[in-house]
């Protein structure tokens, strides 16, 4: 009898621990370099620093 073989590489996370999907953006070189430094000076990632300004905008547009 022949048993599965495991896959290599990480496992499935359940549902509800599901990271958001990835929204790939094109940045100009200077924008990069700014949006980092923004994201410093708030001691954020960049992908944080960029969703919660985008939230921002979004709550200011309703």
């Amino acid at each position: 009898m022949r048993t599965k073989k495991r896959k290599v590489g990480r496992p499935f996370l359940p549902k509800h621990q599901v990271r958001g999907k990835i929204t790939p953006v094109r940045l100009q070189h200077h924008e990069r370099i700014a949006f980092k430094k923004a994201a410093r000076k708030a001691k954020l990632s960049l992908s944080e620093w960029i969703r919660q300004s985008l939230k921002k905008i979004v709550e200011n547009l309703q």
